[in-house]
């Protein structure tokens, strides 16, 4: 005689239940609940720390706002992961929101910066080598605490399954739930919140990991705003002016595009400490009160090298050719030397080449070469580029590694560490500050010694052209300030020290005399307010290169043939 079996079947189980037939596990909801609180508390330690510490709040009203931004955040996380509480997604992008948070948890606690979309497109650019200069073990220790740890408990917990249909409707309710107590919070605690978040804007790029996103998403949506892939061409018209006419010495500009430079580092500025003594002895012409167009590579670079300026640069109408581009057209030889993560696409069009992957022996021994590699067989790169244009005239733009941080110590051969001792950590708040300083004086020492190599490798160079050189930086620094560390701050809370920059400039006798521009003349200019945005316009006006791309109101150059002061019509 068979017996029937009085135990269900596991086969004919459904979907998200046990085969006892209880469905069993925790309800996706709570799921969502949990780790929405664990981003909004947890996570956002360093907006908390900066709501602290704001000189205008009291410890009630902090507490208050706190409390507030912790259930906006909550809420709008999730509602976000409420409609992604799938059976194949809900893990995924929880662990996604974790290890997001996680990342920018620490970068944000560790130097002190915000994430906004300028600060997301340096993340995405990003090489390999300025990525092993932000591995420590505090990174380690954060991601695993902050991301590892839920990571972990999530992916052991039994997740109760519903079907497409109810898990449609119970999203859908999550949602409308989220939404509603999100809009009461808002109600309740308006006065409180617009106001510290009106007087603080920096604020909003600390809310975490939701910065990150909002960041990613606005540029994600740039094809939509402007043709990201098309170039138009910019100063086709240009042509040379008449110091070219009969010449017997053609002009040879060295653009040197100095990375994270502090104005207020150079002695030559008037700064306390003995940073460029080799510039000091040399007759130049340097600018005390110059801006920069942004706070990071990505964002001052394209914009330095355009003709739009910083006001106009973001919401330009379409990409253009740019400074380089134009000197192309009038005819001359121009040349890119790249010692750095990439010219960002102004020289994407001319003759470029990136030393940083040389095996130049002394100079590159690191894992890294030092910037001087960029005058090793100079005379050749230059000796290649076409004979026509070479007659006319050459620009060569050399692009430093500089002062790029943290690891501030790298950026200097042992010859060249003044002072002493040097912060050796890419951790920089466990460094002592006066060793940080010293770590990122020491990076100025070798720029100034890599400035006024070049100056005297184009000394060499005038029996058979007229040589003339200007140094700039992209953006400026901060070493603990507030504590601030690093650069990249949205522009309008960002500090002077990471926009203020140092330009320096040197002429020859022989380009002084084509050019009819004298350094004692520049030399009474010191303290005019000029910016990146007087680039584009001065480089032309240096190489005497007519276009309609060109003002002469923005050329801080002109007034020392014009009389007129730079930056006035």
């Amino acid at each position: 005689m068979l017996l029937r079996s009085t135990l269900p079947d596991p086969s004919s189980a459904k979907p998200g239940t046990h085969p006892s037939g209880l469905n069993t596990g925790m309800r996706p909801l709570w799921v969502v609940v949990l780790a929405s609180f664990w981003i909004a508390t947890v996570c956002n330690v360093a907006l908390w720390r900066t709501l602290a510490r704001l000189p205008d709040l009291s410890s009630g009203q902090a507490i208050t706002v706190s409390v507030a931004l912790a259930l906006v955040i909550g809420l709008a996380t999730a509602g976000l992961l409420s409609l992604l509480a799938w059976r194949w997604t809900l893990k995924p992008v929880i662990m996604l929101f974790c290890v997001s948070a996680a990342f920018g948890a620490y970068f944000m606690l560790a130097y002190g910066i915000v994430i906004d979309k300028t600060m997301m497109v340096n993340t995405l650019q990003t090489d390999l080598r300025e990525t092993r200069d932000l591995l420590n073990w505090r990174l380690l220790a954060t991601v695993l605490v902050l991301a590892g740890l839920p990571c972990v408990l999530l992916w052991r917990q039994h997740i109760r399954l519903q079907t497409s249909t109810r898990q449609a409707v119970s999203n859908l309710a999550a949602l409308l739930a989220t939404c509603a107590l999100l809009v009461l919070v808002l109600v309740l605690f308006f006065q409180s919140l617009a106001s510290v978040m009106r007087n603080n804007t920096q604020l909003r790029y600390l809310i975490n990991p939701l910065n990150s996103f909002y960041a990613l998403g606005s540029i994600a949506a740039r094809p939509f705003q402007r043709d990201e892939s098309a170039i138009l061409p910019l100063g086709t018209d240009a042509k040379l002016g008449a110091s070219y006419t009969a010449q017997a010495r053609p002009p040879l500009l060295l653009l040197v595009l100095g990375e994270t430079g502090r104005s207020g580092n150079f002695a030559v500025n008037g700064y306390g400490r003995p940073t460029t003594p080799g510039l000091a002895k040399e007759n130049i012409a340097s600018q005390r009160n110059a801006w920069s167009c942004g706070t990071s590579t990505a964002a001052s670079v394209p914009c330095m090298f355009s003709n739009f300026g910083r006001a106009n640069y973001e919401s330009r109408p379409a990409n253009y050719e740019g400074l380089m581009d134009v000197l192309q057209h009038a005819g001359l030889a121009v040349l890119w030397l790249d010692n750095q993560s990439g010219c960002k696409g102004v020289c994407d069009r001319i003759p470029n080449a990136d030393t940083s992957q040389l095996k130049v022996p002394g100079l590159c021994d690191g894992g890294e070469c030092f910037d001087e590699v960029m005058l090793h067989g100079l005379d050749e790169r230059i000796a290649a580029l076409s004979a026509e244009r070479r007659a006319k005239g050459v620009v060569v733009v050399m692009h430093q590694m500089g002062s790029h941080g943290p690891a501030y110590f790298k950026r200097s051969p042992a010859a060249f560490k003044k002072f002493l001792p040097e912060c050796t950590n890419n951790s920089l708040q466990s460094c002592e500050p006066q060793g940080l300083v010293n770590a990122y004086d020491n990076s100025i020492v070798y720029t100034d010694h890599l400035l006024t190599s070049s100056i005297q490798w184009l000394k060499a160079q005038e029996s058979q052209n007229a040589p003339a050189m200007l140094y700039l930086a992209d953006h400026g620094e901060s070493l603990g300030e507030n504590n601030l560390y690093l650069h990249g701050m949205p522009y309008s809370v960002a500090p002077d020290v990471q926009k203020r920059v140092p330009w320096i400039t040197w002429l020859s006798p022989g380009f002084e005399q084509r050019s009819k521009i004298a350094t004692a003349c520049l030399q009474r200019q010191l303290d005019a307010p000029i910016s990146h945005d007087n680039y584009f316009h001065s480089v032309l006006g240096l190489m005497n290169v007519q276009t309609s791309a060109y003002q002469p109101a923005l050329d801080i150059y002109a007034h020392c043939q014009t009389g007129v002061p730079p930056g006035q019509p």
